[in-house]
């Protein structure tokens, strides 16, 4: 509350230092280690995978993946979103 009285104003300054920024980065739910058949069909799913942060808060993390720009121009693969991580 500012009062137009400059006796009953003050300032100070304030410090703050941040603890707990990115302590652990995200990674994948466990190791993949992805094969696909030579006869695989075009939209047949070969791998589902998820993601995992440590930080804080536990379930407060929302991951997306997508392709690299390179490899999206004539993609052999593609990746659905199934808002689970």
């Amino acid at each position: 509350l500012v009062s137009d009285n400059p006796k009953q104003n003050s300032q100070i300054p304030v410090f703050i230092r941040i603890l707990d920024i990115n302590d652990h980065a995200p990674e994948f739910a466990k190791y993949y280690e992805t094969f696909v058949c030579e006869h695989a069909k075009a939209g047949q799913l070969i791998q589902t995978v998820s993601a995992v942060d440590k930080d804080e808060p536990p379930r407060g993390h929302k991951f997306f993946f997508e392709l690299v720009p390179e490899f999206a121009v004539q993609p052999n693969f593609s990746i659905v979103d199934n808002k689970g991580n």
